[in-house]
């Protein structure tokens, strides 16, 4: 981990911000990814925005915007939550869609499921109406650096 990708961690830690962090991920810059803290779990949202859009006829959020969002709120809440000490590596993601993803705000929660000394896997699930309803669900299982022991 870079010191400046840790020192912003840690002041977003300090702040329960995490838009300084995610300005430091292009992709999450270029998607409009946004995170918030409440209490002890993070909310992911992506807010509708045009460049988001893969079939312009319905209109409907491109599924590769989708997975991508997904991702990477996976690999941010392991890394907020873990204390993994660099960013967690994707080692596999699989991915269902349940529905089409409309034009508006999507949002995402993450649960780590497992996680051992070097692997993580965490669960996550989008929706946008409501949670009850998700859009897609999704496994990721991350390779984690090992913490030191003492």
């Amino acid at each position: 981990m870079t010191h400046r990708f840790k020192t912003r961690l840690e002041q977003a830690h300090q702040r329960g911000s995490y838009d300084e962090l995610l300005d430091l991920i292009p992709y999450a810059k270029l998607i409009g990814i946004e995170c918030t803290r409440l209490g002890d779990e993070l909310l992911f949202r992506l807010p509708a925005h045009k460049d988001n859009i893969g079939n312009p006829i319905l209109p409907a959020l491109h599924g590769g915007v989708i997975a991508g969002f997904m991702e990477l709120a996976a690999a941010l809440h392991l890394l907020v939550f873990t204390g993994a000490p660099g960013l967690p590596k994707i080692i596999d993601f699989s991915l269902d869609y349940l529905r089409a993803g409309q034009f508006r705000d999507t949002y995402a929660k993450c649960q780590v499921w497992r996680q051992g000394r070097r692997v993580a896997n965490v669960a996550i699930t989008a929706w946008q109406s409501t949670a009850a309803e998700p859009i897609a669900t999704a496994r990721a299982h991350f390779k984690i650096e090992e913490t030191s022991r003492p």
